[in-house]
This record gives structure tokens, C-alpha cells and sequence, in this order.
């Protein structure tokens, strides 16, 4: 290969990245907004704490306090009230519902400590989690007390501009790519993790090199050089948190891996569309791709394949605890889809709140084989020839060969009602075919 054709990938990279950080960056007036607002909201909040003679105090925290929001259809911040040690965990989340109380288009969330998301307009959200005040980090009885350390860990460490327009640049790259967020059903990169890991290669482009090269072996990024090697490290954080593809220790506490919720299918997503992005950068790779379901079915059809289209509902609560449910539900029920079809494509799309939707194209295995009993259960090969004609003997157990001459349409509605109670165990509330 020759200098110039090297270099052009280089050049066309720079261009791509800078018209990036122009889409991303908020606009003033949207910035304006939401300060404004939340000047407003934290005024009358203090005054509450105040009068309810609760001890508490007020930071925000996240992607805001950090300088490295990223243009969104819809925006959060994160305030943590930060309540004295002399309170309990179950405490300070009464407390902090008793305080918000006067606030309305409030809703509380459950979770290992309730928090509550409160409404200030159709594109402004403000979560509320109650932390706990601690002077050093072993006292943390919840993740979310470490927060305050992560946002002042960030803020010392970067104050360099282009650090943070490369934060932006990765923090866009992942939620086009559906690799940006913590939650259950997401299973990636939060926000502190890229904020790290952006200032640890020093850029997106290093970042996303590096990414590519990583083959199976276990990554471990210490940045702050907490442990004497690699070995020393995985034998001391949790080995329940040890499961991600890399391990990113936290600075601001050496035994937490703030990458386990990284999965290895959300790994391998981010890392196709790193490879695909160096090898011919676009603007494409930072934008949402919309998944065109008319064209999918077409597809379908012209290749003789069958398309469906599902909708499940939950009643657990919308977020993290509904989207983790139909995400192992829209598992759950590939896996049984796949005994019977080949599945050509299939895509998961939560909406946010107590549904998502499923598709699958797929086309018939034509004919299976089951396994039934062990011949010496002479009982149960008695029962099983009765229940099944096409028999046959191998690897001394007795088997079936079923013809597959059912859609796939036919498939759910037949297993929906046999498998009612355990769709009702799964918290699925409703499943039906569009």
C-alpha cells in the first residue's frame, strides 16, 4: 500500500469526525432550556429539603455535569441527593418521595433503591436517586453512591476540549449503534465507562482501533494503575463482574469493574460497526439506522421465506425492569423458533415503556429429529412409539423424524396457548402476531 493511500483513510476520518461533533453538540437554545429549568426546579427543591428539615445535599451528576452531553431527541440529567449517614436505604428513598411530593408528573421507579423521573417537558427528564453521603468508598452501600466520585474523578482528569469532543464523538457512535446505556436490555457502554475509555486511548479513532484487534482473550484497562498486573486484578474484583469482554477498572474504586454490564453480544455489535467505520468511514455510522421493515418483508418474500411480525406486552414497570423482561422473553422465544425454522434475520425494538416488537423471516426446517427415551425404559418407548409413527433407533435411544409442515404463524399461536403459564412466569402479558 502506498503513503498516499494511507493517509486518505486518515483524511476522510478527520472530515467524517468533524462534521460529527457538529450534529451531536446541543444547540444553545436547548442548553439555555435546560439550564434554565433546572435553576428553576432546584430552587424549589432546596426549599423543600429545607422545610421538611431533611439533611441532604444537591449535585448533579452524569453527562451534564461532565460536559459531555450529546444531542438527543430527548434529554436527562441526573440530580443526586446526597442524604447523612444517620438515614437507612430504605429511608432515604421515603424521604425523598415525601420531598417531591408537590411536584407533579412524578414517577417513582423500583429498584434496589427507589428513584423517581420527573417530567418538565416532552424532551426534558429529571431523574432523582437518593445516594448516601459517605467520606471514603468502602462505606458505599449502593452503586450509586460512588456517583459524586466518578463526576469529580472526570472533571479533574479532563479539562482538555478535544478530550471531550472525542467523548462526544463515542458516546454518539454508541447510541447509533445501539451500544450506548447500562440497562439489562441494552447491555453496554454507560456513559462514565466511555467517558474513561475515551481518555484512556486519547481518542475515538484509537478507541475503535483497538477495539477491532481485541480477539478473545480477557482485556483488562487499569487506568490509574491500581494493581501490580492483569492476574492480580481479575483475582480481586468480584468474579460475578468479571464476565464482560474487557475489564475497565474504576479509578475511583479498584474492585469494581465499571464494564460488567458490557455483554459479549453488545461487544461483538460495537465491534462489527468499528470495523466497518475504519474500513469506510461515514456519517452513516453515527446515525440511527432505521430499521425498514416494508423492505424486510419484500426481501422475504421474493427469497420464498416467511416474515412475521410480533408484539409482546409486560405490566412490570417501564425502563429497565420491562425492557430486561421482553428482552429475555424475545430470547427465550428465538431459541424455541429456532428448533423449527432457520432464521434468516430477526431484530428486537423496545419502545420505552411496557411493549416492544420482534420480527423474524425465516424458513421452515422441512424436517426434524427428536430424541426419546433410552430403549432400556421400556415403559416410556412404549408410550413414545404409541404417540409417534416415524420411529427409529440410535445411540441406544429411540427417535422421531417430524415433518415441519406448519408457518411460522401457526408455530406461535400453537405454542402461545401450551405455554401459557409460562409466559405468565416470564411477566409477559400479552403476545400477539401484527
Amino acid at each position: 500500500m502506498s503513503k498516499k493511500s494511507k493517509t486518505l483513510p486518515r483524511k476522510k476520518i478527520n472530515s467524517v469526525l468533524k462534521e460529527v461533533l457538529k450534529k451531536v453538540e446541543p444547540s444553545k437554545e436547548d442548553i439555555k432550556l435546560i439550564e434554565s429549568s433546572l435553576k428553576d426546579f432546584l430552587e424549589r427543591f432546596e426549599k423543600r429539603l429545607k422545610a421538611l428539615r431533611i439533611n441532604a445535599e444537591i449535585f448533579v451528576g452524569g453527562s451534564f455535569a461532565k460536559n459531555t452531553v450529546i444531542k438527543k431527541d430527548n434529554y436527562d440529567v441526573d440530580i443526586f441527593v446526597r442524604f447523612d449517614k444517620k438515614y437507612d436505604n430504605k429511608e432515604i428513598s421515603n424521604l425523598l418521595s415525601k420531598a417531591l411530593k408537590t411536584f407533579r408528573n412524578l414517577i417513582k421507579i423500583h429498584g434496589s433503591r427507589d428513584y423517581f423521573k420527573l417530567k418538565i417537558s416532552p424532551t426534558f427528564f429529571i431523574e432523582l436517586i437518593p445516594v448516601k453521603k459517605i467520606k471514603t468508598l468502602k462505606e458505599a452501600e449502593n452503586i450509586t453512591d460512588l456517583s459524586y466520585s466518578h463526576v469529580k474523578y472526570i472533571n479533574r482528569k479532563i479539562k482538555s476540549s478535544k478530550t471531550l469532543e472525542e467523548i462526544r464523538i463515542a458516546k454518539a457512535f454508541c447510541y447509533a449503534n445501539n451500544c450506548y446505556g447500562a440497562e439489562s436490555y441494552i447491555q453496554g457502554f454507560s456513559g462514565y465507562a466511555l467517558e474513561l475509555l475515551a481518555y484512556y486511548y486519547g481518542s475515538f479513532t484509537k478507541f475503535a482501533s483497538a477495539v477491532t484487534k481485541i480477539k478473545d482473550e480477557k482485556i483488562v484497562i487499569d487506568i490509574e494503575k491500581h494493581y501490580r498486573n492483569k492476574q492480580v486484578a481479575l483475582m480481586d474484583i468480584n468474579s460475578s463482574k468479571l464476565d464482560s469482554p474487557i475489564i475497565l477498572v474504576d479509578p475511583t474504586y479498584k474492585s469494581r469493574n465499571a464494564l460488567a454490564a458490557l455483554s459479549d453480544e453488545t461487544f461483538e455489535k460495537f465491534k462489527s460497526a468499528c470495523k466497518k467505520f475504519l474500513k469506510n468511514p461515514s456519517i452513516k455510522s453515527f446515525e440511527i439506522e432505521k430499521i425498514d421493515l416494508e423492505k424486510i418483508k419484500a426481501d422475504a418474500k421474493k427469497n420464498k421465506y416467511e416474515f412475521i411480525l410480533i408484539e409482546a406486552k409486560t405490566s412490570k414497570q417501564e425502563g429497565d425492569v420491562a425492557g430486561s423482561k421482553l428482552l429475555k422473553f424475545y430470547r427465550h422465544l428465538s431459541s424455541e423458533i429456532e428448533d423449527f425454522f432457520h432464521v434468516k434475520k430477526k431484530g428486537f425494538n423496545y419502545n420505552g415503556k411496557k411493549a416492544a416488537r420482534y420480527f423474524f423471516v425465516v424458513k421452515d426446517k422441512g424436517e426434524i429429529i427428536r430424541a426419546g427415551p433410552y430403549l432400556k425404559d421400556k415403559k416410556h418407548v412404549t408410550k413414545f412409539k404409541k404417540k409417534h409413527k416415524r420411529t427409529f433407533s440410535s445411540k441406544g435411544r429411540i427417535h422421531v423424524k417430524k415433518k415441519i409442515n406448519f408457518t411460522l404463524k401457526d408455530f406461535i399461536g400453537t405454542w402461545k396457548t401450551k405455554n401459557r403459564k409460562k409466559i405468565r412466569d416470564m411477566d409477559i402479558s400479552g403476545l400477539r402476531v401484527i
